[in-house]
């Protein structure tokens, strides 16, 4: 999965400054919904990410029953926050 296929999936657009707060909002509710349906295990990671960075992913525990993929998020999540904090320093 590519960032910019799933922005045009959810959004219909790959930029994310015209975008409507509906269509957000409605972009982030059909990917939940596909996160809930999808059944491979890297698809689901991947939506599951796409998802946290909008701030909108389900609990570990809900989104992987799998704990190899939870330690994976947990450790997206903090790569994600690391790279977060460098642009401050």
């Amino acid at each position: 999965m590519q960032l910019d296929d799933l922005l045009q999936r959810y959004f219909a657009t790959t930029d994310l400054s015209g975008v409507a707060p509906d269509t957000l909002s409605a972009g982030i509710e059909h990917c939940r919904v596909d996160l809930g349906l999808e059944e491979d295990r890297g698809k689901r990671f991947a939506l599951w990410s796409f998802l946290h960075m909008f701030g909108s992913a389900p609990d570990l525990d809900v989104a992987f029953e799998n704990e190899e993929d939870r330690e994976a998020a947990r450790n997206f999540m903090d790569l994600l926050a690391a790279s977060q904090g460098d642009g401050a320093g």
